[in-house]
């Protein structure tokens, strides 16, 4: 073998820091948080590598952040030679909660005990054999992530002991609130633009630890990926005519707009986006209301709709002008039925109806405020800065419910309320990750993980196969960006909850934009309560590989 690139023999060190982590109770806005930070700080703190390079350890509070939590990071600079080139191992502590184990809860963080509890239930043949084997560990975090938190560890002190084997430096991030609001790895930005100055790094690849699981039932294959999907939550603000219900025909329920717009929205293929042969899944609906404060024979005066939407390549521009046209569409074929119903209604009672004036009408957010602004000028840009400010002191409103009011409160003063659909974005945006190998620093990432995979699969059994774009929302999106700054810019414009509630630094983003990969651990049931992991594969194969690509990536001309 290469030099420096052996095998290395770390399955029982990694299962006892997996476990001793997994111990640590750390669901995401708990107090756990800062429990794991401090245990995972003081397991380094205590290495001789640390002792005597202290500054190279930081426990850091996380910025903009409500929480009081912490990332922990550190860095092992390599003494082979005088190289700046700089890899980054992240992964996050934080774990979702543990409601779904019932009584169990705290057998979730004693994977043992656990497991021979499961033992005595009735499971599934497959998760039978599986508990009933040597290879896989039930627990809650043994998948999503702290096994891979444990073999980025494990590397970060093999060099901490071996730096004279490091041409090159390792930034280690374990990072908080991955599971929630980002705001570990967004405040590790910071962190580590102020090491690339002070330290000269230059941060040439990042890795990605978290768990991997398979793509379809009987699917056998091991999954790298190569970038990562991003993520939107498009919004709709829908108005129509208010009526008492006993004229219903009078006026136009936004409540029907809103479910034929669901109907057109969700689980439509034609708005998955596909990029190098790779399809997201379609959009999905995450809520549908009216927004009437209580009862009354009052139709409402307006409907709130929201779904989830994945992207590989279609920028935040790209899908209000995707998302546009879908509400068109569902608007006009809303109008068409209410026009055949009206007419059947005549026909059945026998009475006369009226024209059906109304015409699709949809808008963006910015084509809004931008028209209101220049109805109303500046006592409308004042009286929004003051409407918008009172809702951010609303600890009761995410930032989801403070966008839906906002764009209430502008359609107020719009000229013309006839019936209309406003699109917007309500929630933080993923930034999708594509790596094209057009930099040199993506193509020489590409060339480690392939010949990382090749040389490890043969000691493994089963297909390690590299896809361009993992299918979950990640730090990933954090630490790179394909989009252009423009871009953020048109998405910012189009996000009514845009400032202390919902902001985020994409220039910190754009700034470092290192090319990332995930390679991190294999199981089943992540965030379920039969959560596990195969430790063939993420206790061996998985630090072997990210060893591979971090020397292959340090050391490659």
């Amino acid at each position: 073998m290469e030099e420096g690139k052996e095998r290395l023999d770390c399955r029982e060190e990694l299962l006892a820091i997996t476990k001793r982590l997994v111990g640590i109770r750390s669901e995401v806005n708990t107090d756990g948080e800062r429990v794991v930070a401090a245990s995972i700080h003081g397991m380094l703190a205590s290495h001789p590598y640390f002792e005597a390079n202290p500054a190279q350890l930081v426990m850091e509070p996380t910025v903009n952040d409500e929480r009081k939590r912490y990332n922990v990071m550190a860095h092992v600079r390599g003494t082979k030679g005088n190289s700046r080139r700089t890899v980054v191992l992240m992964g996050h502590m934080d774990t979702v909660g543990v409601e779904d184990f019932g009584a169990q809860q705290e057998l979730a963080f004693r994977p043992d005990e656990w497991m021979a509890h499961l033992k005595g239930e009735g499971l599934p043949e497959t998760v039978q054999a599986q508990l009933e084997s040597d290879d896989w560990l039930f627990g809650r975090g043994v998948l999503d992530m702290k096994s891979g938190v444990a073999s980025n560890l494990y590397l970060l002190t093999h060099y901490a002991s071996n730096p004279e084997q490091l041409d090159g430096n390792i930034v280690f991030i374990a990072e908080c609130d991955e599971e929630d609001g980002s705001h570990g790895i967004l405040s590790a930005l910071k962190t580590l633009k102020r090491w690339q100055s002070e330290e000269g790094f230059e941060y040439v690849a990042a890795i990605n630890s978290d768990f991997v699981a398979p793509a379809h039932e009987g699917d056998e294959n091991r999954y790298i990926y190569k970038g990562t999907v991003g993520k939107l939550l498009p919004s709709f603000f829908i108005t129509g005519e208010e009526t008492h219900v006993g004229s219903a025909f009078d006026g136009l329920d936004p409540n029907f707009i809103a479910a034929e717009l669901t109907r057109q929205i969700s689980y439509n293929p034609d708005l998955c986006d596909v990029a190098f042969g790779e399809a997201t899944l379609p959009p999905v609906s995450l809520k549908q209301t009216d927004l009437k404060p209580s009862y009354t024979v009052q139709t409402a005066l307006a409907s709130y709709v929201y779904y989830n939407l994945f992207v590989h390549s279609w920028s935040p521009d790209k899908v209000l002008e995707l998302l546009k046209a879908q509400a068109e569409t569902a608007f006009r074929n809303a109008l068409e039925t209410f026009r055949v119903r009206y007419r059947r209604y005549g026909e059945v009672s026998g009475r006369p109806g009226r024209e059906v004036t109304w015409e699709p009408r949809v808008y963006t957010y910015d084509e809004m405020d931008t028209l209101l602004k220049g109805a109303h000028g500046e006592d409308y840009v004042q009286h929004m800065k003051d409407f918008k400010g009172a809702l951010e002191e609303d600890e009761s409103l995410d930032s989801r419910m403070l966008a839906a009011r906002v764009v209430e409160e502008a359609w107020k003063s719009m000229p013309d309320k006839r019936p209309a659909i406003i699109v917007f974005y309500s929630s933080l945006y993923s930034p999708r990750v594509a790596l094209t190998g057009e930099r040199e620093n993506e193509r020489r990432l590409l060339d480690a993980l392939d010949d990382a995979i090749e040389a490890v699969q043969p000691e493994y059994g089963h297909p390690i196969v590299a896809k361009n774009f993992f299918p979950h929302i990640s730090d990933m999106s954090f630490v790179a960006m394909s989009d252009d700054m423009s871009e953020i810019d048109d998405m910012v414009a189009n996000t009514p909850s845009w400032g202390k509630k919902l902001y985020v630094d994409y220039q910190d983003v754009a700034d470092l934009n290192i090319p990332v990969v995930n390679i991190g651990p294999y199981g089943e049931d992540g965030h379920k309560r039969l959560e596990r992991m195969e430790m063939t594969y993420s206790l061996e194969v998985v630090p072997n590989l990210t060893n591979r690509v971090l020397r292959g990536v340090l050391e490659s001309e």
